[in-house]
């Protein structure tokens, strides 16, 4: 691989990701809230054989978004929007530029296009970008956490780094790498996902051109079926592994309640079940689908104008 594809994979990855992060940031917020150990419960009334029950139950993602809204206002959905642009450009240009890179190296190693070249590929992809930004995230996720009714004064951003510096120290900006590194196993089977529906997709489309007449180039019903492959990728992926995202959040979470993923892990299913594992699992779909379709998309569009 050349400079100048890296360079492409590498601006093309960076602007994938910040188109995304923009328009799903309120989903984002929402999320992270309900992954966190502080969510408000609400009471539920049901009957058993004519006795009234109360059960709590985690708030569903329009109750949420609501309180959200008449409690603290609708700059509480853009938290944490800063250091997301901040580090959504570099990690996911990192992430883009070293699975190419690492997928053209490795295929002089594995079978050329198999699915252990995608797997090897992502997970390295995957330790590089984590490993390089994960004090932005942390970040992130504490200004997200920073619930403040209307009125009071937020916290920013330099004020959240020094605050996580005096209390925990340079390690404090590390907290739940680990659930992150765990996180990696989604990435893998999303981009071996990916890449099987894209080799289809693409075998559909040569099979309609074999009266030999040479294809024109890319239309907008192939980035149509890229954002469809990635869609359907990605929900798979996060459906098996997204109990590391709760984890992830309550090891950034202040306090030092959660200290290691497995310690957090069993802490989470001992305290509040099984079900606590997978809370805001259908917010992240519903911000994470749309995420990554825009996101892949953007990715191959701009790679194929730059590459002409």
């Amino acid at each position: 691989m050349s400079q100048r594809d890296t360079l492409v994979h590498l601006f093309a990855g960076g602007c994938g990701g910040t188109v995304g992060a923009i328009l799903t940031c309120p989903l984002e917020v929402v999320k992270t809230r309900l992954q966190s150990s502080s969510v408000t419960f609400c009471i539920s009334l049901s009957t058993v054989n004519g006795a009234s029950m109360a059960r709590m139950s985690p708030p569903g993602p329009l109750h949420y978004l609501r309180f959200i809204l008449e409690k603290e206002g609708p700059r509480s959905l853009f938290r944490g929007l800063g250091p997301n642009l901040i580090g959504v450009a570099p990690s996911r240009a990192i992430y883009f530029a070293a699975y190419s890179s690492s997928k053209e190296r490795l295929n002089g190693v594995l079978e050329a296009n198999s699915t252990q070249l995608h797997m090897a590929s992502a997970g390295i992809a995957g330790f590089t970008a984590i490993t390089a930004t994960n004090p932005i995230w942390m970040i992130k996720t504490r200004l997200q956490l920073d619930a403040r009714k209307r009125g009071e004064r937020r916290m920013n951003t330099y004020e959240c780094i020094r605050h996580v510096y005096r209390m925990d120290g340079v390690r404090g900006f590390y907290r739940g790498m680990s659930a992150s590194y765990a996180g990696i196993t989604e990435t893998v089977i999303h981009f071996v996902i990916y890449e099987a529906l894209k080799r289809r997709l693409l075998k559909a489309k040569a099979a309609t051109h074999m009266d030999g007449k040479e294809d024109a180039g890319k239309d907008a019903s192939d980035f149509v079926s890229m954002m469809l492959a990635a869609a359907t990728s990605k929900t798979c992926a996060t459906c098996i592994a997204y109990p590391h995202e709760v984890i992830r959040t309550r090891l950034r979470e202040e306090g030092n309640k959660y200290r290691s993923f497995f310690q957090s892990v069993s802490l989470v299913f001992r305290e509040e079940g099984y079900r606590a594992l997978y809370r805001g699992l259908t917010t992240h779909l519903v911000r994470q689908i749309p995420n990554t379709a825009i996101m892949m998309c953007t990715y191959e569009l701009v790679v194929y104008m730059l590459d002409g």
